[in-house]
């Protein structure tokens, strides 16, 4: 299986090879990354923003099918290249994980169901590729009233269950967003969006003019955390949910740390997603947390998490598993998953009614999936 994963950071389209039969893990394979280029980078900005205005009922704004198909040949470019380079081919391949670009995440409230919507032509990849595409994991869960996110938890279980890892478990991703995967010892899960991951602080050293992101956390390592503005951070109705809940990048702004030194403001945009990891871990006994995505990269977030959390802080890398790959691995496992109509999403997950299946499959030449 060939899992895709691009996430709200924009940064990158990550890849990742898998066997599985859905349940278990039976090998790895390659895996690699190509940045996301400018070009589509700045197609998806625009149905982002076009997407923040999108009123319900209302037809899809035009800059959503341009972005799909950008999407759609980014992933196949980055694709064709990743198995060149390791000498495969389409025909090594006979399922594909395609995610695509999340550009509006609305959860749901008591007045509203939630709206999701994941950019990427899914048919495409299949006509080019020749083989079936699972894509569409969300949308399912978002109908029958769950948040349709987090969606790794059972990935994140069947990796440790693989990697033999010790119960209570704390699997935390650092992206965009951030979310925590929460397992007790005896098979009860849960999972939730614990607040901005990344997101906050590469908005925030963008806005300076610094770069896309926070280098090993060196600016935040230089400045002082604002009390006053980490305060007003903190002060956000996601944290006064209980899980399961879900966020968009967007739902949090940096007008808490405008005036501020570049310097003061990555530190307290750090110290605030540690702060909100912790929140999460109230009450909740697990002797380390095993950190993915691209965060665990950033040193002055991690040291960050140790101190808020005050639990050892395991990259993924550290827990024997691959950070950069987990993500794509999880939706090559979603994948399998879906063709054989398994759950992905689950009550104590994303809030779904009951254990889901989500997903749709696409054949080249436009065949129905069999399974549905």
């Amino acid at each position: 299986m060939l899992g895709f994963m691009s996430g709200t950071s924009l940064d990158a389209i990550d890849m990742a090879l898998l066997d599985t039969d859905g349940e278990h893990l039976t090998g790895f394979g390659p895996a690699g990354e190509m940045a996301l280029p400018d070009a589509v980078r700045d197609l998806v900005r625009d149905a982002i923003a076009a997407g923040r205005n999108w009123p319900r009922g209302a037809p899809e704004p035009n800059s959503f099918a341009i972005a799909s198909a950008a999407v759609a040949d980014a992933h196949l470019a980055a694709a064709q290249d990743f198995l060149a380079r390791h000498g495969l081919g389409w025909q090594d391949i006979d399922l594909i994980g395609f995610h695509g670009q999340t550009v509006v995440h609305e959860p749901p409230t008591p007045q509203r169901q939630g709206r999701t919507v994941q950019l990427g032509d899914a048919q495409r990849i299949a006509e080019v590729s020749g083989r079936p595409v699972a894509f569409d994991f969300r949308s399912a869960d978002v109908a029958a009233g769950g948040h349709g996110a987090p969606l790794a938890p059972i990935y994140h279980l069947a990796r440790a269950r693989a990697s033999g890892m010790a119960r209570p478990l704390a699997v935390l991703n650092i992206g965009g967003v951030a979310n925590i995967t929460l397992e007790d010892g005896e098979g009860r899960v849960r999972a939730f969006d614990t607040g901005p991951g990344n997101g906050l602080i590469d908005s925030w050293v963008e806005a300076c003019g610094l770069g896309r992101f926070d280098v090993d956390g060196a600016l935040a390592r230089r400045g002082r955390v604002n009390a006053t503005a980490l305060a007003a951070l903190l002060d956000h109705p996601h944290f006064r949910l209980q899980g399961p809940k879900s966020l968009d990048r967007y739902d949090f702004d940096l007008l808490p740390v405008q005036g501020l030194s570049p310097e003061d403001g990555a530190a307290t945009l750090t110290r605030f997603t540690a702060k909100t990891v912790a929140m999460a871990l109230t009450g909740v006994g697990c002797s380390a947390i095993v950190v993915s995505g691209g965060g665990r990269k950033n040193g002055a977030l991690l040291s960050a998490l140790g101190l808020e959390t005050r639990r050892p802080i395991l990259t993924a890398e550290r827990a024997g598993w691959r950070g950069d790959a987990l993500e794509a691995e999880a939706f090559a496992y979603l994948a399998a998953r879906t063709l054989k109509g398994l759950p992905i999403s689950f009550p104590g997950t994303t809030g779904a009614p009951a254990a889901m299946t989500g997903g749709r499959v696409v054949y080249p030449g436009g065949g129905a999936d069999p399974s549905r």
